[in-house]
């Protein structure tokens, strides 16, 4: 034993006992031991189940709600997706010019024969000025004529009077012949100035009417160097402004005729033979689903063709279908003209079955 361990500390024990001690004193490490797999308890797959559940209820509700707002059309009307449009109208110069005035801007809401532009006049306003100075003076001229024909036709008429009576003197021998040959050269020079006359009326007659056509054509250019509206409608598109120079044909404005409304819808074939010009339809735009427009089937292909894009499904896309034009009635557009719009998307339904009913769904307000 070493002689430090016998050496005594202060409670006079040795060193090693002491040692001894204190390892017995600290506790020995814990291994961990494997637990077994416990199941998990089936009650935690509840919230799951519940919120299935929970899914489920909702979307058959749904389904439901939707089925009461939506029911199923009945055999006898047919219906596409498609885009409310109107036709548009370019109003364009009819010669160069340079824009002097714009009444009407975009949006506006004009009627037929309203003015929307003015080009500049100037030039053709001095043109009409001089022919209507020209033909004031052909006027003159045929006034002129007019009085020397009635004076030619006095003259004519004395010296016809005057033959007359030669003949008789030189009947009963009381003139000569020398002078009834007189009388006859002056009746045959008055009436030569007569026909001259009456030429001459012609010919003034004439150059009065050609001025006056001139007068008519600066005044048909001038009017139309003020664009109007051919038809009511909406400005769509302003092209030009004031003080910009155009050429013929130059375009000023586009607008959108709201008496030609119409969407065009694409349907199979076998629905297409039954459908005629003229069949009832309606229009629901899906901005107003509650309001069903009345129209009118307008047009139908007499060609198959491709849909168009805008058909949501690609075996829809594949199949051959038939073009639909579908008008709305004039007169509604004209009671309705400030809600007319162009580009909206909604749903045709065509009722190609006279004695079939409008379900409530699509009956037109009156």
């Amino acid at each position: 034993m070493d002689p430090q361990d016998t050496q005594l500390v202060g409670d006079e024990r040795p060193v090693q006992q002491v040692r001894a001690e204190s390892a017995a004193l600290v506790p020995a490490p814990v291994l961990p031991v494997p637990a077994a797999h416990e199941p998990r308890p089936a009650r935690r797959r509840w919230p799951l189940l519940l919120l299935l559940l929970i899914v489920g209820a909702a979307g058959g509700g749904g389904y439901v709600w939707w089925q009461r707002l939506h029911p199923p059309l009945p055999p006898g009307i047919s219906f596409s997706n498609g885009r409310i449009e109107a036709d548009e109208i370019d109003i364009a110069t009819k010669y160069a010019g340079r824009v002097a005035e714009l009444p009407a801007d975009i949006g506006d809401l004009v009627e037929a024969g309203q003015i929307v532009a003015r080009m500049d006049s100037k030039e053709l306003q001095q043109s009409l000025s001089k022919a209507t100075a020209q033909a004031e003076q052909a006027q003159h001229v045929v006034d002129q004529a007019r009085a020397n024909l009635a004076q030619l036709q006095s003259q004519k008429t004395l010296a016809e009077q005057e033959m007359e009576r030669t003949r008789s003197l030189l009947q009963n021998g009381w003139t000569t012949r020398e002078l009834a040959d007189q009388r006859q050269q002056a009746l045959d020079a008055a009436a030569a100035g007569l026909a001259g006359a009456q030429a001459r009326i012609s010919e003034a007659e004439r150059g009065l009417e050609a001025v006056r056509h001139d007068v008519a054509l600066y005044t048909v250019q001038i009017a139309d160097n003020s664009l109007i509206a051919p038809k009511a409608g909406r400005i769509q598109y302003r092209l030009a402004n004031v003080g910009e120079v155009l050429g013929a044909g130059g375009k000023v404005f586009t607008m959108l005729d709201i008496g030609y409304v119409y969407m065009d819808v694409f349907l199979p074939t076998e629905e297409v033979g039954k459908i005629k010009v003229g069949s009832d339809a309606r229009i629901v735009l899906d901005a107003y689903p509650d309001r069903p427009i009345p129209a009118k089937v307008s047009f139908v292909a007499t060609q198959a063709q491709f849909t168009p894009k805008t058909v949501e499904t690609r075996s829809e896309r594949d199949k051959l279908m038939f073009r639909i034009r579908v008008r709305v009635d004039p007169d509604r557009l004209a009671a309705h003209a400030d809600a007319v719009r162009s580009g909206l998307p909604g749903v045709a339904y065509v009722r190609w079955n006279p004695d079939i009913a409008w379900p409530a769904r699509l009956q037109a307000a009156p």
